[in-house]
């Protein structure tokens, strides 16, 4: 492994713990208010499971987020600097949030107190598993033993390449976030339709398809996966779920049994995302070509 930078996301990126030990990545946790507790979302969930999360969200607690401040990226940026070490920042959508310009600017100031050390911040342009899978194979190259620069190029040349689709199954927290009026959010619960989501090239949600139940949309995430994918039988990919562990695995079986993915990576997608999609949403992101709505 490559020691001489660290690679470091926000706790959009919904990967899994034992994925974040394995390749030495860094996270910087972030602030959710659920009801009246606020808390403090680490992936290691020490703070607040994921479990109780979506419970009490389903027991009708309301959930806010805020993203990450000036004062936490001078903070979590100036413990690296001062070890010496050179600073990958791989950020959540600048199409969804202003986290990216914030940690940009706040790059640009630090590089002036430390000249001699490199910070590079680069808009994913994904959320949750999404970026996770992005954050996840540069992890990848560095354990090789890539270089700094070898790695930035590779984040900034693929971030378009990653493909992210995913259905919710509580449209209130869709018609919450503005992605649907409360019409289609009504007659969709009536109807128990589902719509699908992807991420367009600005890193925007976009509502692209909407089918009814949760067999439907593993199948149209299926679709996706065959029409879109590039040589996904060598690739590692990622099942994000919001508290639906049953279809996770029911997806993941079905991508390896068919024998179309080399390896499924299954997280827990949690509050800060959580908040958005609500409970029941299950997500596959690969490698492939961006994106034929």
């Amino acid at each position: 492994m490559n020691n001489s930078y660290v690679i470091l996301s926000g706790a959009t990126f919904d990967l899994p713990q034992s994925v974040i030990e394995e390749y030495g990545l860094e996270v910087i946790p972030m602030n959710v208010r659920l009801g009246e507790q606020d808390y403090l979302y680490h992936p290691d969930e020490k703070e607040l499971s994921c479990k109780e999360f979506y419970s009490r969200l389903r027991a009708g607690e309301e959930s806010v987020t805020s993203q990450i401040t000036p004062v936490v990226f001078k903070e979590v940026f100036s413990r690296f600097l001062k070890e010496g070490k050179d600073i990958l920042y791989i950020a959540f959508s600048s199409g969804l949030s202003g986290t990216y310009n914030s940690a940009r600017l706040m790059a640009d100031e630090l590089m002036e107190k430390y000249p001699e050390r490199r910070i590079v911040c680069i808009d994913s342009l994904c959320a949750s598993v999404g970026e996770g899978l992005l954050v996840y194979l540069a992890g990848k190259l560095r354990m090789e033993g890539k270089s700094f620069d070898e790695v930035v190029e590779w984040v900034t040349e693929n971030r378009a390449r990653i493909c992210h689709w995913f259905t919710v199954d509580d449209l209130i927290h869709l018609k919450r976030g503005g992605r649907l009026s409360g019409f289609e959010a009504a007659v969709g619960t009536a109807l128990k339709i589902k719509p699908v989501l992807s991420v367009d090239p600005e890193g925007k949600l976009t509502v692209v398809a909407k089918v009814r139940g949760v067999k439907k949309g593993m199948d149209y995430l299926r679709e996706r996966l065959l029409n879109d994918g590039i040589n996904t039988r060598e690739q590692t990919v990622i099942v994000g779920h919001a508290d639906s562990p049953e279809v996770a695995e029911q997806l993941k079986e079905q991508l390896l049994s068919e024998n179309l993915v080399k390896e499924v990576i299954i997280s827990n997608v949690g509050p800060i995302i959580g908040t958005h999609v609500g409970s029941g949403m299950f997500a596959l992101v690969f490698l492939g070509e961006n994106y034929k709505f």
